[in-house]
Protein backbone atom coordinates (compact mmCIF):
# COMPACT_ATOMS: atom_id res chain seq x y z
CA UNK A 1 0.00 0.00 0.00
CA UNK A 2 1.52 3.29 -1.01
CA UNK A 3 0.79 6.57 0.23
CA UNK A 4 -0.16 9.15 -2.03
CA UNK A 5 1.30 12.34 -1.87
CA UNK A 6 -1.27 14.08 0.36
CA UNK A 7 -0.38 11.49 3.28
CA UNK A 8 3.03 11.84 3.00
CA UNK A 9 2.65 15.54 3.11
CA UNK A 10 -0.12 15.23 6.09
CA UNK A 11 2.51 12.92 7.93
CA UNK A 12 5.37 15.48 7.19
CA UNK A 13 3.65 18.26 8.88
CA UNK A 14 2.41 16.38 11.66
CA UNK A 15 5.95 15.36 12.25
CA UNK A 16 7.21 19.14 11.29
CA UNK A 17 4.32 20.04 13.86
CA UNK A 18 5.67 17.65 16.68
CA UNK A 19 9.15 18.43 16.04
CA UNK A 20 8.19 22.41 16.09
CA UNK A 21 6.31 21.71 19.16
CA UNK A 22 8.82 20.19 20.77
CA UNK A 23 11.85 22.99 20.07
CA UNK A 24 9.06 25.79 21.02
CA UNK A 25 8.52 23.84 24.20
CA UNK A 26 12.69 23.03 25.05
CA UNK A 27 13.00 27.06 24.08
CA UNK A 28 10.25 27.83 26.47
CA UNK A 29 11.74 25.76 29.32
CA UNK A 30 14.88 27.23 28.84
CA UNK A 31 13.50 31.34 28.53
CA UNK A 32 12.14 30.28 31.85
CA UNK A 33 15.11 28.78 33.69
CA UNK A 34 16.74 31.86 32.47
CA UNK A 35 14.21 34.56 33.60
CA UNK A 36 13.90 32.46 36.79
CA UNK A 37 17.47 32.25 37.30
CA UNK A 38 17.37 35.96 36.71
CA UNK A 39 14.73 36.12 39.66
CA UNK A 40 16.44 34.85 41.76
CA UNK A 41 19.99 36.91 41.03
CA UNK A 42 17.91 39.79 41.28
CA UNK A 43 16.45 38.57 45.14
CA UNK A 44 19.97 37.60 46.32
CA UNK A 45 21.11 40.79 44.99
CA UNK A 46 18.39 42.37 46.88
CA UNK A 47 19.29 40.13 50.14
CA UNK A 48 22.90 41.33 50.02
CA UNK A 49 21.68 45.16 49.57
CA UNK A 50 19.42 44.93 52.38
CA UNK A 51 22.33 43.28 54.68
CA UNK A 52 24.96 46.04 53.58
CA UNK A 53 22.26 48.90 54.71
CA UNK A 54 21.39 47.20 58.06
CA UNK A 55 25.11 46.92 58.63
CA UNK A 56 25.63 50.06 57.77
CA UNK A 57 22.93 51.52 60.05
CA UNK A 58 24.60 49.64 62.36
CA UNK A 59 28.46 50.67 62.01
CA UNK A 60 26.85 54.50 62.18
CA UNK A 61 25.16 53.67 65.62
CA UNK A 62 28.23 52.35 67.14
CA UNK A 63 30.21 55.13 65.80
CA UNK A 64 27.51 57.07 67.13
CA UNK A 65 27.54 55.83 70.50
CA UNK A 66 31.47 55.53 70.79
CA UNK A 67 31.82 59.24 69.73
CA UNK A 68 29.40 59.81 72.76
CA UNK A 69 31.67 57.65 75.10
CA UNK A 70 34.68 59.54 73.65
CA UNK A 71 32.72 63.65 74.28
CA UNK A 72 32.07 62.03 77.96
CA UNK A 73 35.67 60.78 78.47
CA UNK A 74 36.92 64.33 76.70
CA UNK A 75 34.76 66.14 79.28
CA UNK A 76 36.19 63.83 82.47
CA UNK A 77 39.89 64.86 81.15
CA UNK A 78 39.00 68.35 81.18
CA UNK A 79 37.46 68.24 84.47
CA UNK A 80 40.41 66.54 85.74
CA UNK A 81 42.46 69.42 85.05
CA UNK A 82 40.27 71.53 87.68
CA UNK A 83 41.05 68.95 90.13
CA UNK A 84 44.86 69.73 89.66
CA UNK A 85 43.66 73.28 90.01
CA UNK A 86 42.39 72.87 93.64
CA UNK A 87 45.99 72.44 96.20
CA UNK A 88 43.61 71.04 99.05
CA UNK A 89 42.47 68.28 96.78
CA UNK A 90 45.19 67.75 94.20
CA UNK A 91 48.18 67.61 97.32
CA UNK A 92 45.35 64.59 99.01
CA UNK A 93 45.28 63.06 95.66
CA UNK A 94 48.88 62.88 94.63
CA UNK A 95 49.52 61.59 98.43
CA UNK A 96 46.82 58.99 97.09
CA UNK A 97 48.51 58.43 94.14
CA UNK A 98 52.19 58.38 95.26
CA UNK A 99 51.45 56.05 97.85
CA UNK A 100 50.00 54.12 95.03
CA UNK A 101 52.61 54.19 93.09
CA UNK A 102 55.48 52.54 95.78
CA UNK A 103 53.15 49.84 96.28
CA UNK A 104 53.26 49.24 92.29
CA UNK A 105 56.64 49.54 92.14
CA UNK A 106 57.93 47.33 95.41
CA UNK A 107 61.27 48.86 94.75
CA UNK A 108 64.17 49.74 97.32
CA UNK A 109 64.98 53.76 95.12
CA UNK A 110 62.56 55.44 93.48
CA UNK A 111 62.58 58.77 91.88
CA UNK A 112 59.95 61.03 93.69
CA UNK A 113 58.79 62.66 97.06
CA UNK A 114 55.82 62.66 99.07
CA UNK A 115 54.39 59.69 101.42
CA UNK A 116 57.84 57.93 101.86
CA UNK A 117 57.03 57.91 105.73
CA UNK A 118 53.75 56.12 105.24
CA UNK A 119 55.54 53.84 102.51
CA UNK A 120 58.40 53.22 104.69
CA UNK A 121 56.58 52.30 107.69
CA UNK A 122 54.01 49.99 105.72
CA UNK A 123 56.23 47.83 104.21
CA UNK A 124 58.49 48.03 106.99
CA UNK A 125 61.73 48.36 104.25
CA UNK A 126 64.34 51.35 103.31
CA UNK A 127 63.46 53.78 100.46
CA UNK A 128 65.85 55.77 98.63
CA UNK A 129 64.06 58.30 96.56
CA UNK A 130 64.98 61.12 93.96
CA UNK A 131 63.22 63.66 92.49
CA UNK A 132 63.57 64.02 88.54
CA UNK A 133 65.01 67.73 88.02
CA UNK A 134 65.23 66.90 84.36
CA UNK A 135 62.27 65.58 83.14
CA UNK A 136 58.67 66.64 83.75
CA UNK A 137 55.23 65.39 82.92
CA UNK A 138 54.18 66.44 79.35
CA UNK A 139 51.91 69.43 78.95
CA UNK A 140 49.09 67.72 77.77
CA UNK A 141 48.77 65.86 81.51
CA UNK A 142 46.57 67.47 84.09
CA UNK A 143 48.73 66.03 86.71
CA UNK A 144 49.79 62.99 88.74
CA UNK A 145 52.96 61.02 89.11
CA UNK A 146 55.12 58.83 86.93
CA UNK A 147 57.39 56.52 89.03
CA UNK A 148 60.61 54.72 87.72
CA UNK A 149 62.85 52.51 89.66
CA UNK A 150 66.12 53.71 90.06
CA UNK A 151 67.84 52.64 86.60
CA UNK A 152 64.58 53.89 84.85
CA UNK A 153 63.28 50.23 82.87
CA UNK A 154 60.42 50.00 85.16
CA UNK A 155 57.49 52.94 85.18
CA UNK A 156 54.19 53.26 86.91
CA UNK A 157 52.02 56.23 85.74
CA UNK A 158 49.73 57.48 88.31
CA UNK A 159 49.02 60.34 86.23
CA UNK A 160 45.32 61.32 86.09
CA UNK A 161 44.45 60.61 82.72
CA UNK A 162 45.96 57.29 82.94
CA UNK A 163 43.86 56.47 85.87
CA UNK A 164 40.79 58.02 84.03
CA UNK A 165 41.57 55.23 80.88
CA UNK A 166 42.16 52.24 83.79
CA UNK A 167 39.03 53.42 84.91
CA UNK A 168 36.81 54.17 81.79
CA UNK A 169 38.35 50.70 80.57
CA UNK A 170 37.21 48.32 83.28
CA UNK A 171 33.74 50.40 83.97
CA UNK A 172 33.11 50.57 80.25
CA UNK A 173 30.34 47.78 80.22
CA UNK A 174 28.82 49.68 83.15
CA UNK A 175 29.23 53.07 81.32
CA UNK A 176 27.58 51.71 77.97
CA UNK A 177 24.70 49.80 80.30
CA UNK A 178 24.01 53.60 81.47
CA UNK A 179 23.88 55.20 78.71
CA UNK A 180 22.76 52.96 76.19
CA UNK A 181 20.76 50.17 78.00
CA UNK A 182 20.96 46.63 78.09
CA UNK A 183 22.43 45.09 75.06
CA UNK A 184 19.49 42.10 74.53
CA UNK A 185 21.71 40.63 72.20
CA UNK A 186 24.04 40.03 74.77
CA UNK A 187 24.13 36.37 76.64
CA UNK A 188 26.83 36.77 79.14
CA UNK A 189 27.89 39.57 81.74
CA UNK A 190 31.48 39.32 82.75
Amino acid sequence: MALSDADVQKQAEEEFNIEKGRLVQTQRLKIMEYYEKKEKQIEQQKKIQMSNLMNQARLKVLKARDDMIADLLNDARQRLANIARDPSRYAALMDGLVLQGFYQLLEPKAAVQKNIPVYKGSVKNNLEVRIDQDNFLSPEISGGIELYNADGKIKVANTLESRLELIAQQMMPEIRVALFGANQNRKFMD
